[in-house]
């Protein structure tokens, strides 16, 4: 028979593993009851309709409107329905931005402003790619100075604060070697056109500070082999990382292959200022599959080439380019522009194997990549179904994805290692699941 004091021991140690037993069982239960709540909110989110796209840019030209009409049009005001027409069509079409060449003296700046309204009742940014008209001569203005041109340019953007919203781009000189400055590649004064373009970049840039507006104006538009003279690796830097060309060439492969080399001869990103076909000394005569084909070649290729940022189709109406024609009908090309402009987004949710979002996670094809949110969302615009996609991030095992044109995804992603205590969670979860 045993001790009295001995059995009362054993019984407060039982008792003690009993108590700890159930205060355990308590603390899993209410971790438990965390991650089903957690589950339970995040399980009904949508992705937020946002607009994404595959260029941070993408805007269409209205230059033979909006500059070369500026005078004749300037006092018309049933012109207003024209300027509202052609801007809705480019909204439509999927653009970002729309290109505005209006010059920016003073004369000007009502014509201006009325393209301006249009593009904001149509929800887009604008990229001015206007300049001072003495700059080249347009509408017969004399000759102005460097010095002038910058001082016009401050005064203009201080003046006119209204014209401008965040997002929007400015080029304070586009295609600067056609006027005072000169073409370098005649003048040979590279250094000049340097560091004429920096500082009309950092009159700009404080300028727009000023007036606290998030203006990007280091978007100087110009020839590519002007380009591949000036932009050494120390200029783009200077003008924080962007190389901005208008570009024309026969071939589709050579479009994609000077972007390419622009890129890595600069070391900075590529936009495309100006870019279309057919232009007549260039391609010839083009029908209109023949120009459907040309662009859906240029597109897929610049589509995948990771050394553009932007792109600027030349032109909407009243060239040999045009998308419209002189009644408003899109023309067969303006399908494939509108595929790329407005791209499928494939989108959704990634959790681990007990419903609980990740953040960081990476989703990538070969041609781009994005990252989960806080809420584990994310969206990833692509253009062709059957696309493969990587996802994977630190502590679990990699995935791959097939696109089959499928919205709002739920993926689960496995841990690589499991302690005791995420298995076991993870078996009352599929429990209530």
């Amino acid at each position: 028979m045993l001790p009295t004091q001995s059995l009362g021991n054993r019984l407060d140690i039982s008792r003690s593993r009993l108590m700890f037993a159930e205060f355990f069982i308590s603390i899993l239960i209410i971790v438990v009851c965390i991650y089903i709540i957690l589950n339970i909110f995040t399980r009904g989110k949508t992705i937020a309709e946002e607009k994404f796209t595959l260029w941070k840019v993408q805007a269409i030209d209205t230059v033979k409107y909006s500059r070369d009409l500026a005078r004749e049009k300037q006092s018309d005001t049933s012109f207003d329905g024209v300027i509202e027409s052609q801007v809705h069509s480019i909204a439509e079409l999927g653009a970002t931005h729309v290109s505005i060449g209006t010059p920016y003296d003073e004369e000007f700046i009502p014509y201006l402003r009325r393209w301006v309204y249009a593009s904001r009742k149509n929800n887009l940014k604008v990229w001015f790619r206007g300049n001072l008209s003495g700059w080249e001569g347009w509408f017969d203005y004399g000759p102005i100075t460097r010095q002038e041109h910058k001082d016009k340019i401050k005064n203009f953007i201080l003046r006119n604060p209204d014209l401008f919203e965040d997002g929007d781009i400015f080029t304070t000189c586009t295609e600067c070697e056609n006027g005072v400055v000169g073409d370098p590649r005649q003048t040979k004064d590279v250094y000049g056109f340097r560091r004429f373009l920096i500082e009309e970049y950092m009159l700009a840039k404080e300028s727009f500070r000023i007036i606290d507006k998030e203006v990007s104006a280091n978007y100087f538009s110009m020839n590519a082999d002007v380009a591949r003279i000036v932009m050494d690796k120390e200029t783009t830097k200077k003008l924080d990382g962007i190389v901005v060309i208008d570009h024309y060439v026969a071939s589709p492969e050579k479009l994609d292959n000077d972007i390419r080399e622009i890129s890595q001869k600069s070391g900075g990103k590529v936009v495309l200022g100006e870019f279309g076909a057919p232009i007549p000394d260039i391609h010839g005569k083009m029908s209109e599959d023949e120009q459907v084909e040309w662009i859906s070649d240029v597109m897929l290729r610049i589509s995948e080439n990771k050394n553009l940022l932007g792109v600027n189709y030349w032109t909407s109406f009243g060239a040999s380019t045009q998308i419209w024609d002189e009644n408003g009908n899109v023309r067969k090309f303006g399908d494939v522009l509108k595929k790329y402009y407005q791209p499928k987004i494939f989108k959704g949710i990634i959790k681990n194997e007990i419903g609980y979002p990740l953040k960081g996670v990476a989703i990538s094809t070969d041609e781009r990549s994005t990252h989960t949110n806080e809420e584990g969302t994310f969206s990833l615009p692509y253009i062709e179904d059957d696309l493969l996609v990587k996802i994977w991030v630190s502590g679990y095992k990699e995935d791959k994805y097939l696109i089959v044109d499928k919205q709002d995804v739920v993926i689960l992603l496995k841990k690589e290692k499991e302690d005791a205590l995420f298995k076991i969670i993870k078996n009352i979860y599929k429990a209530f699941n």
